[in-house]
């Protein structure tokens, strides 16, 4: 038999590759060979650094829900006033109709499956924790500058704020049309801060 060396970079080609063929595919046509063509190496090296199909798909929804929480908190890291950190973060989200689109029907795919698979459940809460965290951590700074409603709670806004920015994306996908993507931006952006606002301004 023969063996391979693992790899970081191998492991995160396949998982790459998985993420590819789900985008294009569809989350049940995806098989360990469907993941192998698309990573041009043969089913036994995909094999080699995972058991099955679903070993694969669970590390592919941690690994991708982690690069898009490190690259949305370096966005917001970039900013000072916490009007700018949300603008950030709205954008880090809303990268690129070709990359919204592919990652969007690939969590649409794993979110049907979620309410009956507890590791996909973990992966999506964990991930959502961090999104509030982000949300929060800007909702606390902007109450302290002024900016933002003082009677807002923190606890129960935050997860409204990724509720929102997921909302206006699905329905973007829903929309099959790319240059409506910056609209759906800007609205998600309007309807952010109008939540946030303090209500001297939302009367105004």
């Amino acid at each position: 038999m023969v063996r391979y060396k693992k790899s970081e970079e191998k492991r995160k080609q396949i998982l790459y590759a998985a993420f590819q063929a789900i985008a294009e595919q569809g989350y049940d046509a995806v098989t360990l060979q469907t993941i192998a063509d698309s990573a041009k190496v043969s089913k036994g090296v995909v094999h080699y650094y995972f058991d099955n199909k679903e070993a694969v798909l669970v590390e592919l929804l941690g690994w991708l829900t982690g690069k898009i929480y490190e690259k949305e908190t370096a966005a917001v890291n970039g900013q000072s006033r916490a009007v700018d950190k949300m603008a950030a973060y709205i954008d880090s989200v809303f990268v690129s109709p070709e990359k919204n689109r592919d990652f969007y029907r690939v969590y649409l795919d794993f979110l049907a499956r979620a309410s009956r698979s507890a590791s996909y459940r973990e992966i999506n809460s964990r991930f959502y924790d961090n999104c509030a965290r982000i949300s929060a951590e800007i909702v606390e700074l902007g109450q302290r500058e002024g900016m933002f409603d003082p009677r807002l709670s923190v606890q129960e806004t935050a997860p409204v704020i990724r509720s929102i920015i997921d909302g206006c994306l699905i329905q973007w996908l829903m929309t099959g049309q790319d240059e409506l993507h910056a609209v759906y931006r800007d609205a998600c952006r309007q309807s952010v801060m109008k939540l946030l606002a303090p209500e001297t301004v939302k009367k105004s």
